[in-house]
């Protein structure tokens, strides 16, 4: 997360209030996180995209509701992650 914010200045302040939220917070099922985050997409394999800064970037996270644990895989530009998804769709085929 800390290149992404040296990349994207203008998303540092909300990944970092994202970061501290996280932290602080236990998201058991993902009902509980959509009531935090109503805008988060909901994927497979517990799969979670936020959209950063009005979506102009997402930041896509597994987690493990369980165990409390939040893993941020892959944040970039809107544009990015529709062409990154594009690519993998096309994988997936």
């Amino acid at each position: 997360m800390e290149e992404f914010s040296e990349r994207h200045a203008d998303a540092r302040g909300w990944i970092e209030n994202w970061i501290a939220d996280v932290e602080g917070s236990i998201w058991q099922t993902p009902q509980e996180l959509k009531s935090k985050y109503p805008k988060a997409s909901l994927l497979a394999g517990n799969v979670v995209i936020f959209d950063v800064r009005g979506n102009d970037y997402r930041l896509e996270t597994i987690i493990a509701y369980r165990n409390a644990l939040v893993q941020a895989i892959w944040a970039g530009t809107h544009a990015q992650y529709d062409k990154r998804n594009k690519q993998l769709r096309g994988k997936r085929k």
